[in-house]
């Protein structure tokens, strides 16, 4: 018989569960050093590039979402703006110095993650690279299966770089269907939401064990939830300006 719609779900769901039970004590590693920023008054810093985007979108300014978050972008790396040009944007050294630069990243303060399905071109690799010269927590959402696959752009890879790795384990190519054969249905953006909640869960549990409320979005949509977003805004509007 051959491998169905529903099948093929509950394969992605069994995925998503290998990779939480694979990643448990890199996440709680990770949610440490991002929960260490937040209290310490830093932000989070989240990046990617092409479709890995979705990954920052999902980070960014979302109901039930860490509000200490300021998304790292340029126009250049997004598809919608140029698919083949946002390819190349990637590939070009020397980009990632100065988004961080633009960006005010302050190093040792703030933390990073980087999102990227590869990891092997030079935008995500020096992000990470720059980010740890500066002192910070750099956390890589990645699959060095998928890394071991690609020609090394950067000459290392994001996992090399990165002081936390939690593994997507999303085979190169990124597509998942027909599971032997895979040309279709991507699986890394499901894997770095999955894994970002993840993050969120462990952060939540961290800050209710010492006494603090995490700052969390609520939804505009919910009664209150303008009023509840206020003061959010005001402490964290001034140094992300996507917030504005």
């Amino acid at each position: 018989m051959s491998e169905n719609g529903p099948v093929h779900a509950e394969h992605t769901l069994e995925h998503l569960r290998k990779i939480g039970a694979h990643n448990a004590d890199n996440l709680r590693t990770a949610a440490d050093r991002l929960f260490a920023a937040v209290r310490a008054d830093g932000l989070v810093f989240t990046a990617g590039a092409g479709h890995s985007l979705a990954g920052v979108m999902e980070s960014f300014y979302r109901a039930g979402g860490l509000a200490a978050v300021r998304p790292l972008y340029h126009p250049d790396l997004l598809p919608l703006h140029g698919a083949v040009a946002s390819t190349k944007t990637e590939r070009r050294s020397g980009l990632a110095e100065e988004v961080l630069t633009a960006a005010g990243f302050r190093g040792g303060a703030d933390a990073l993650v980087v999102f990227s399905n590869s990891g092997v071109n030079p935008y995500p690799v020096e992000l990470a690279k720059l980010a740890r010269a500066a002192g910070s927590a750099v956390v890589a959402i990645t699959s060095p299966a998928a890394s071991a696959e690609a020609p090394k752009r950067a000459g290392t890879t994001l996992a090399e770089q990165a002081e936390i790795v939690l593994d997507t384990k999303v085979p190169g190519g990124d597509a998942s269907y027909p599971t032997a054969a895979p040309v279709t249905a991507p699986l890394s953006s499901l894997a770095n939401a999955f894994l970002w909640n993840m993050l969120l869960v462990q952060m939540y549990n961290q800050a209710a064990a010492a006494g603090i409320e995490l700052p969390v979005w609520r939804s505009s949509n919910t009664i209150g939830g303008d009023e509840a977003n206020a003061a959010n805004l005001a402490h964290y509007g001034e140094r992300v300006p996507g917030l504005r």
